[in-house]
């Protein structure tokens, strides 16, 4: 074999390797299987309707109320739906409970959903390592998010969220505002037997 015929080779399988490590890495996108999506939309789906009706059942009693209920309830849903292969949770650039922290994988998305109009990608799938499935969809302010994370928050409440907040970043947004993320965690060895709905429905949109 030729010297030139060996450098050749050479640097086709460097190349190889370098563009398979950067698909492969981390963090990036992955092929949008429809069983990594189905299975985290149906554990999404009851995480935003249990987190709505506790949140509906807080301001039922006043803003305050919720936010002893968000603050109480959310980790609680999430706990109950997660399992060894499965962890779900919220998150958003705009912190208001610093337990809900981004992860290194959601950061990228939060700065893109940031600049994307409503609607554009309803959901994300990243790849983290060689066994885990990241998916995150994004949360927009609706009406009823406004009572706690609007402009024109009440004395009370205000010192509610100070007492129970004090580095509080989430107040000043208005309807349609991009809020944050749902996000699952799937291990790919187990998680496809987790149980998948086949197209999850439109359910209201919970705040952080």
């Amino acid at each position: 074999m030729s010297t030139r015929l060996k450098r050749t080779i050479g640097v086709s399988t460097f190349l190889v390797v370098v563009v398979a490590g950067f698909l492969l890495r981390p963090g990036t996108e992955a092929d949008e299987d429809p069983v990594w999506v189905e299975t985290a939309q149906a554990v999404v789906l009851p995480f935003k309707q249990r987190l709505m009706a506790a949140l509906k059942e807080g301001l039922a009693q006043g803003p305050e109320a919720a936010i002893d209920a968000c603050r109480i309830e959310a980790p609680r849903i999430a706990d109950a739906l997660a399992s060894p292969t499965v962890r779900v949770g919220r998150t958003s650039h705009r912190l208001r409970n610093p337990a809900n922290a981004p992860k290194p994988w959601m950061l990228p998305i939060l700065q893109e959903l940031r600049d994307t109009a409503p609607g554009e990608r309803p959901y994300r799938i990243v790849r983290m390592g060689d066994d885990w499935i990241g998916y995150a969809e994004p949360i927009y302010m609706q009406p009823l998010c406004l009572t706690c994370h609007g402009s024109d928050l009440s004395a009370s409440l205000r010192d509610r969220l100070d007492a129970a907040y004090p580095q509080d970043q989430a107040t000043g947004f208005a309807v349609g505002d991009f809020r944050g993320i749902f996000w699952v965690e799937l291990e790919t060895r187990g998680a496809a037997s987790h149980a998948a709905a086949p197209t999850a429905p439109k359910v209201p949109k919970a705040p952080l």
